[in-house]
């Protein structure tokens, strides 16, 4: 609602100062007038006793078509020319996606020069790259990315539109989320076509991870998502595939922007890549204090692969954060994945269980763990790593 005050019927009796619950009215010079946090909830209108504050309606927004709304649409995060993996994730998740709703799979890439990069996402399922190329975007910036992708998004009209969950698709997914009226599910870790409604179901840890969502956009387009990292498979590339490029004109100056990236500095610091990683051994609470952590370590050591952890084993102060892969920590995809001493709370399954294969050491056989086990080891850790550790060591000498 919208609040207007008609001077000429105000004698500044101050009912509506009284009656406003956001101290939003003032009385200056023997008027009524509005502050800047008027919410036009309309409350001072029904106390005004001279009828001098006028409340009306504002006029709701024509519904979206959603009918108009078509194809499934990744945004291709890049870095000095070089493609996160997340998008080419995305791209190979998206395109079944597509197949199922019968649709085009594009990318959306902003960028300076990054026109070569679309050969790229064409190997990985795309049919169209929407390019939005100048050096307003060589860099991230949120207000210049959310206009470029708010302006094309109303132009083109997806039915669908992916995101990884990184620090910048984080940072201005859920911008472009209001900014275009639809809804967005954050950290998704499952996507699907209901086969009779075609909507894009959402599926999330909730409540802290304990139960799983799965999230429907019935009403607004395009279906927006942010997904993590090392959650969907990537698909080999096939490099004979071709596409369409569609160079988009945007709108977005330097001049209008708010902020200016001066230097970008890489910083290094003493953390793990537990992404990347194709081997990784995991202690959680089972290994019984920081002092056994180095059983995790040597183990990862002797295979070439990277130590991680639970949360419980994090939470307790025996492993630093940058080793905690679930769905608080870091979602990991790893050929071979071995977890010590963990039970298998569903959070951190979340960031591992598309992992190849799994192997967990527990002495509790109930364990929810060997649920998703490829191999199973039912016992001591302190006695199964050290053994492990020892012939994986006694085999590579060989």
């Amino acid at each position: 609602m919208s609040v207007k005050i008609l001077e000429n019927q105000c004698n500044g009796c101050g009912a509506c100062v009284d009656r406003c619950p956001f101290g939003a009215i003032e009385i200056i010079d023997g008027i009524a007038k509005l502050k800047d946090n008027c919410t036009g909830c309309g409350a001072c209108g029904k106390a005004c006793p001279n009828n001098a504050i006028e409340v009306t309606k504002k006029a709701k927004k024509a519904p979206k078509n959603n009918d108009e709304y078509k194809g499934v649409w990744v945004f291709i995060e890049q870095r000095t020319g070089k493609i996160d993996t997340v998008a080419l994730e995305l791209l190979s998740e998206g395109r079944k996606l597509a197949d199922e709703l019968k649709v085009e799979l594009a990318g959306v890439l902003l960028g300076e020069n990054v026109a070569d990069l679309a050969k790229e996402c064409f190997a990985y399922g795309a049919e169209k790259v929407y390019l939005v190329d100048g050096p307003v975007f060589k860099d991230y910036r949120t207000d210049s990315y959310t206009e470029a992708i708010v302006e094309i998004i109303n132009q083109y009209k997806p039915e669908i539109l992916l995101f990884g969950a990184t620090n910048n698709g984080r940072d201005f997914a859920a911008r472009i989320a209001v900014r275009i009226t639809t809804g967005l599910t954050a950290d998704c870790t499952a996507l699907s076509i209901d086969p009779e409604t075609r909507l894009l179901r959402q599926t999330r840890p909730a409540f802290g991870g304990n139960v799983m969502a799965t999230i429907l956009c019935p009403n607004h387009r395009p279906q927006m998502a942010t997904v993590r990292p090392k959650v969907m498979k990537m698909d080999e590339p096939d490099y004979s595939r071709t596409g369409e490029v569609i160079r988009c004109e945007s709108s977005v100056k330097e001049a209008d922007m708010t902020t200016k990236i001066l230097d970008i500095i890489q910083s290094i610091s003493h953390t793990v890549n537990l992404q990347d990683a194709e081997i990784i051994v995991s202690g959680g609470r089972g290994i019984g204090g920081p002092e056994n952590y180095r059983l995790i370590e040597e183990l990862a050591e002797a295979l070439g692969g990277v130590a991680g952890a639970s949360r419980a084993a994090v939470d307790a102060g025996w492993v630093p954060h940058y080793r905690q892969v679930g769905q608080t920590g870091k979602t990991v995809s790893p050929k071979l994945y071995i977890a010590c001493g963990i039970s298998g709370a569903i959070q951190h399954l979340a960031g591992m269980n598309t992992s190849e294969i799994v192997v967990a050491i527990n002495n509790d056989p109930e364990a929810p763990i060997f649920n998703i086990a490829t191999y199973g080891l039912v016992g001591d850790l302190h006695q199964i790593v050290p053994m492990l550790t020892q012939k994986i060591k006694t085999l590579k000498m060989a």
